[in-house]
């Protein structure tokens, strides 16, 4: 599945942001989705991510309450609802795929990526 991301910005803190990731390549249905960001100088980390039945969903305590991941699998699609965006949100993000997998896995886990799109929130 190949995956192209949408949605980046710059906005202020405080403000709320929906970054896209659309997926091309059957069976989208049977993939996890997840969102990922890296910030400069830093490692990749897991922000989000939703199982490939759409059930569950997984959040890193950073954005907990303030990220939503949604998935829609008509349209081949996974959305990534930012809200009260911080300063420390700025980074790259990225949706990945995982075949039948889970809302959390590992990076290295993920069969597919897409480039990223950037996020810069002001203070």
């Amino acid at each position: 599945v190949q995956l192209v991301e949408s949605g980046g910005g710059l906005v202020q803190a405080g403000d709320s942001l929906e970054l896209s990731c659309a997926a091309s390549g059957r069976a989208f249905s049977r993939y996890a989705m997840g969102w990922f960001r890296q910030a400069p100088g830093k490692e990749r980390e897991f922000v989000g991510g939703i199982n490939w039945t759409g059930e569950a969903t997984a959040y890193a305590d950073s954005v907990k309450g303030r990220f939503t991941i949604s998935r829609d699998n008509a349209g081949n699609t996974v959305n990534l609802q930012m809200s009260n965006l911080k300063p420390e949100d700025t980074a790259l993000y990225y949706c990945a795929a995982r075949m039948f997998g889970g809302s959390y896995s590992p990076m290295s886990d993920y069969d597919s990526w897409g480039q990223g799109t950037q996020v810069t929130v002001s203070s």
